[in-house]
């Protein structure tokens, strides 16, 4: 791979993850807080919403194609040998796989998937809810970090 190649393919992964934490560091900040005010019944319809129509090809293909493209720069790096910028390159991309999206589908999905089969306004959908927000802002604020992590480590590859 050529070095502009490199870098622009490197810049992409940096923006992906940049906008993925932004994402993650809304809900972080103030999204889940703003619907865990809401009456526990509209909470859950706000977030069941949320969890529906979050699922749009844009935001996978930047979830998850961030991802993909972090484990192509990997594996490329590995390949050209290991000095400080493939270290830094294939540490960005795992930082994002595991931290992002490992999180995300072994925590958060599962989370969304059980909001999802409740009912608003049965008893059982309150007191989940209760536990879904604090659970799921949990992974979320672990998710955006590693994002961030992920982030400043390709900003730091392009440095290098």
């Amino acid at each position: 791979m050529s070095d502009r190649t490199g870098i622009m393919l490197t810049t992409l992964a940096l923006l992906g993850a940049g906008l993925v934490a932004g994402v993650f560091f809304g809900f972080s900040t103030f999204i889940m807080r703003a619907l865990d005010r809401l009456p526990t019944d509209q909470s859950i319809l706000a977030m069941q919403s949320i969890n529906i129509t979050v699922i749009t090809p844009l935001f996978m293909a930047v979830l998850f194609g961030t991802g993909l493209l972090g484990a192509y720069l990997a594996v490329v790096a590995f390949r050209f040998g290991l000095d400080a910028h493939s270290g830094i390159i294939m540490f960005a991309a795992l930082a994002y796989i595991i931290g992002v999206i490992g999180v995300t589908l072994v925590f958060n999905v599962p989370l969304n998937d059980g909001l999802a089969s409740l009912q608003a306004q049965s008893t059982d959908a309150a007191s989940y809810w209760k536990s879904f927000v604090a659970s799921w802002t949990f992974w979320n604020h672990v998710r955006c970090g590693f994002a961030i992590l992920s982030c400043l480590a390709y900003a730091s590859a392009l440095r290098t």
